[in-house]
């Protein structure tokens, strides 16, 4: 099926549209926990919880290709939209040029601090050393995570989501070959895990780059071009692209939140709960994010072309397909909570049911929670940045914050598992609000 922004979206289209995207992420996550699955079963709990401690403080960085790119992807399709596609092209040139030296100076600067980060983030005499090792070697990719991650939305803008999902798979089969290479073979533990990461990061967030700088095998509308700086576009795509940022960075802090009462209540082995909980978490989500990446531009495309009656019909089948993928997903996590906690601490029976009991609680939320991130990139799409972050960040960072400590004072550790889900209930509500508040505006 040849990918369109324009055009009537019916269901089935819809779902066709998605399908590769939702792969693409699907995929990401997958190979993203290959590493701890290979560090919890070949070199113990003590390098799996300091991977889960210095891991929010990378993709905290690594978060700003994911707000270049749906931020910019959201502006480029608006652009072309409007029908103007050397706009659109010069666009595009800037602002991936402008990330990647972002990128290069935010992964120095972590590099060198590295020591210290890890130490205010909890990391204990025992797991420092792997902390700063493990990440150390990752920000030595850092522009080629971020470039990753801002591709995983231009290849939709681009329409060309079968391509991001071929190199996705492409990047997952290369991190868990050397994953199972430097780990199972090697023996090289928490730092082969780093180095087949960094591998599978250069293919993701370099390929991109040669494709779109090829005229023989670019074959889409969206190319590099000569463009100069403009920093007023910078700064609107960035603002545009702030509630995915802020949304990421948000759930980095809660992590941090959630790792430092897990070392106060169980210790590590709660921080090793919870690292499961996200990977677990994050293949759940991957359906949601992949879902909104191949959407937004399309809302995008028809705000941009003043297409009411599409936007609105794009919201409506949106909201019914996230509450059924909701259903579904909630379901899935509350009949395979012990299987799900067995692939990963097996062979503990206590900290496997432990993780089994967590997963049932934790899940929950995502019966909601895909609304919620909908209604966020829903704004990004309109091109209303700061909207969008204002859901975003009350969502983790008021809502889930402020449960992960209040709840535990009346629940205890329970508390801990039930703070996301008091949350997303809480956020549904202001999007509800956000929705209605909005609609004459933007006539949807």
């Amino acid at each position: 099926m040849k990918i369109e922004l324009s055009g009537h979206y019916s269901y089935s289209r819809i779902l066709k549209t998605c399908i590769p995207s939702v792969l693409m992420i699907l995929t990401t996550s997958v190979y993203s926990i290959v590493d701890g699955l290979f560090v919890s079963n070949f070199a113990g709990t003590t390098s799996f919880a300091a991977l889960n401690i210095i891991w929010p403080a990378i993709a905290t960085v690594a978060a700003f290709g994911l707000m270049f790119g749906t931020g910019g992807s959201a502006l480029v399709a608006m652009v072309i939209g409007q029908d103007d596609r050397d706009r659109a092209n010069s666009i595009f040139t800037m602002l991936i040029r402008a990330m990647l030296i972002l990128g290069a100076v935010c992964g120095t600067l972590l590099f060198i601090f590295m020591r210290p980060v890890s130490i205010w983030l909890g990391a204990d005499e025992a797991m420092l050393p792997d902390c700063i090792r493990y990440g150390r070697i990752l920000v030595c990719a850092m522009p080629a995570f971020m470039s990753q991650m801002a591709f995983n939305s231009f290849f939709m803008t681009a329409e060309k989501p079968q391509l991001g999902t071929l190199l996705t798979v492409i990047c997952g089969i290369t991190n868990i070959a050397f994953d199972a290479l430097f780990i199972v073979v090697f023996g090289w533990g928490l730092t082969g895990a780093a180095i087949a990461t960094v591998l599978g990061m250069a293919v993701g967030g370099i390929y991109p780059l040669y494709y779109f700088s090829s005229k023989k095998r670019n074959t889409t509308k969206l190319k590099f071009v000569k463009a100069d700086t403009d920093w007023h576009c910078i700064v609107r795509c960035c603002s545009n692209g702030l509630s995915e940022y802020v949304g990421n960075i948000a759930l980095n802090i809660v992590s941090m939140c959630y790792n430092l009462q897990l070392m106060k209540l169980i210790g590590q082995d709660g921080v090793a709960v919870y690292g499961i909980l996200m990977y677990i978490g994050y293949v759940y989500a991957s359906v949601y994010i992949g879902y909104n990446i191949a959407v937004s531009p399309i809302v995008s495309f028809n705000y941009g072309a003043q297409n009411h009656d599409e936007l609105k019909s794009l919201l409506r089948k949106s909201i019914v397909i996230l509450l059924v993928a909701g259903t579904i997903l909630t379901g899935l996590s509350e009949i395979l909570s012990s299987p799900m906690a067995g692939i990963f601490v097996g062979y503990d029976p206590g900290l496997k049911a432990l993780t089994a009991r967590a997963i049932r609680i934790y899940m929950i939320s995502f019966m909601i929670c895909g609304l919620n991130m909908f209604v966020s990139a829903w704004f990004t799409a309109l091109n209303n940045g700061i909207v969008s972050a204002c859901a975003a960040f009350a969502r983790t960072l008021i809502f889930e914050m402020g449960s992960i400590f209040i709840l535990p004072l009346f629940l205890g550790l329970d508390g801990v598992w039930l703070a996301v889900d008091m949350a997303d209930i809480l956020a549904l509500v202001l999007s509800v609000i956000l929705l209605a508040s909005m609609r004459k505006r933007y006539n949807y």
